[in-house]
């Protein structure tokens, strides 16, 4: 009896140690994950649109979406600064660049799905981003709020589009973006090209994003992608808006994708008053030069004020050039409007793209 009780007792023993090394392993790695979210499990556990998110802390991404300024890229950087316990929201100052001017703001996101509630201290300058924001790093939202879905579901459910397969989450991807490596689920889903969303199980937003617009036919433009830029605690001063100078080329999409528009000029940089060469280059959403092509010029000072007309312009081979004198320095929008391509006019459609140039 004593040595099966001395036995036990060894047993037990050793049965201890073993249970207090996997407590301080299991402990390491959850301090790890912590710490480093590309260390988190690829394929573990439920994930929905706030997840892991902690007061005190920023991201910063660039975000192009197709609705907004015509698919320019732009920055916004999102700052956690506390949780509203009476309200459910989160206090999140937010500040956008965009060709070097500086949008200031509060969003106060929801528990339940991050999104932007109508109580955010946001300026006429802003709503825009604003929109896309929820166009953009929230969207899954509408699939996954909290308490979320599973990251190896086979589906978090389907597009209201006709043809368009499940987003479903598929296997790990190792994601390497300007704020580093992460070990991400890509989340996928096919209407036309492939669009996938990159997400890592303990970051409230995904770390990166390419979706394209439904269209019926020729190529899909970008709807909205973005990519996160750095990440950390506190909350980033806001920098000094800057006067930026567009370099040329710049290429626009028409608002319906149908057509693209390259801008160039020269001499660079624009000089007011003296005269400049503005060239034109027409394309079909595949890339292709089109000719035949009838257009509009609009050019418009920082006011709204419309300095100029240029009417019934032509670009038979695809290509226009004109001579052009900007009054005064400062910043312009030429706007283009393709009025007829191969001699059949563009209809009730409206096909225009808008630049943003600077004369010096």
């Amino acid at each position: 009896m004593r040595e099966y009780l001395g036995k036990t007792s060894r047993l037990f023993r050793a049965h201890l140690k073993v249970c207090f090394l996997v407590t301080i392993l299991g402990s390491s790695i959850f301090l790890l994950n912590a710490i480093d979210p590309s260390h988190a499990s690829a394929q573990s556990g439920n994930w929905y649109v706030g997840k892991g998110v902690k007061p005190d802390t920023y991201f910063t991404y660039q975000v192009q979406n197709f609705d907004t300024n015509q698919g320019r890229p732009f920055l916004m950087t999102i700052c956690f600064k506390d949780f509203d316990e009476a309200n459910k929201y989160w206090n999140a100052p937010v500040f956008v660049v965009d060709q070097g001017q500086v949008y200031n703001g509060t969003f106060h996101l929801s528990d339940l799905d991050m999104t932007a509630l109508g109580s955010s201290a946001v300026s006429p300058d802003l709503v825009k981003y604003r929109a896309a924001y929820s166009n953009s790093l929230a969207w899954l939202a509408s699939y996954v709020p909290k308490p979320g879905q599973s990251l190896s579901a086979p589906n978090w459910g389907k597009i209201a589009a006709i043809g368009g397969s499940p987003i479903s989450p598929g296997g790990a991807a190792k994601v390497t973006t300007p704020a580093g490596d992460f070990n991400t689920v890509d989340v996928s889903w096919k209407y036309g090209p492939t669009n996938h969303i990159w997400v890592v199980p303990n970051l409230p937003f995904p770390v990166k994003a390419q979706t394209f617009a439904a269209v019926s036919s020729g190529n899909a433009p970008v709807q909205y992608q973005f990519e996160l830029q750095s990440t950390g605690t506190g909350c980033p001063a806001a920098p000094k808006a800057v006067e930026e100078i567009p370099k040329p080329p710049l290429t626009l999409q028409t608002g319906r994708a149908t057509y693209s528009i390259q801008l160039l000029w020269e001499p660079d940089p624009i000089v007011a008053g003296s005269n400049t060469t503005l060239g034109l280059i027409f394309s079909d959403s595949f890339g292709n030069t089109v000719s035949g092509v009838s257009y509009d010029l609009e050019i418009t000072a920082k006011n709204g004020t419309v300095v100029d007309e240029l009417e019934r312009q032509r670009a038979d081979e695809g290509t226009g050039m004109l001579s052009y004198a900007f009054p005064s320095p400062g910043p312009y929008d030429i706007k283009v409007t393709i009025n007829a391509v191969e001699g059949v006019p563009t209809g009730e459609f409206v096909e225009s793209a808008t630049f943003s140039v600077v004369a010096t």
